[in-house]
């Protein structure tokens, strides 16, 4: 992946891949399941169909940056079988835990890529996604840290080309610097319009997002989080 990798900013934006050691069943799905959904990038640079990853035809793909421990994402594949859904994740104890919310739902339509995101955003043609989800990414609250935040002009600049026209990208967070952070860099994005009127479109969860344990850990620990919609500006 040199090509991909010469047009990806520099740095990496996550911490460890690894907690601890795998039980038994989940080296099982790890070594059973992940092959058949791992998506695997060229070895050259090029452009890739996201549609193709899937075995029935999709009229959309929708991709869900750093998914945790995969509630939402199969949550939403479960309610859109229709969509074709990717879940980036580099942590592993997520990605075994996406892979069984996976065989338990009995979902098709669900693929995985387990490096950089960026790396994936990079390889996608322009306007192949319609929907883009980055929920509760780490703030990296220490100032020399903040290089490694995911919501950044740089990868503002990938999804804006990867993005159709007039589709939705969603952030959440629960810390309050990384709030102001998303809202600087997004609201100063020419390719992006925030899509809150009210008060409550950001402070409310909507209907057709779910809940993660992130969120409910964070409000347990009286934090409250954002939710904010943004939608990719049509082109000319």
């Amino acid at each position: 992946m040199s090509g991909l990798a010469d047009r990806v900013p520099p740095g990496r934006l996550y911490g460890r891949r690894r907690a601890r050691p795998l039980r038994p069943g989940q080296r099982r799905l790890q070594e059973e399941l992940l092959p058949e959904l791992a998506v695997d990038l060229p070895s050259t640079a090029g452009p890739i169909d996201p549609r193709a990853f899937f075995p029935k035809p999709v009229p959309q793909v929708w991709l869900e940056i750093g998914f945790g421990a995969g509630e939402h994402l199969a949550a939403q594949a479960e309610r859109h079988p229709e969509i074709g859904f990717i879940g980036s994740e580099v942590f592993e104890d997520g990605i075994v835990r996406a892979l069984g919310e996976v065989a338990r739902r009995g979902l098709g339509n669900v693929r995985l890529f387990t490096d950089d995101a960026r790396l994936l955003l990079a390889a996608l043609p322009r306007q192949s996604l319609s929907r883009v989800f980055i929920l509760f990414p780490d703030p990296w609250p220490k100032r020399r840290h903040h290089k490694r935040r995911l919501v950044a002009p740089a990868t503002l600049d990938l999804l804006a080309a990867a993005m159709t026209d007039s589709a939705e990208l969603r952030l959440a967070t629960d810390d309050r610097d990384y709030l102001a952070w998303m809202l600087e860099h997004t609201l100063a994005h020419p390719e992006f319009v925030w899509l809150a009127r009210r008060a409550a479109d950001w402070r409310e969860r909507p209907e057709d997002w779910p809940a993660t344990r992130y969120e409910a850990k964070a409000r347990a620990a009286g934090r409250t989080p954002a939710f904010l919609r943004f939608m990719r500006r049509p082109r000319g």
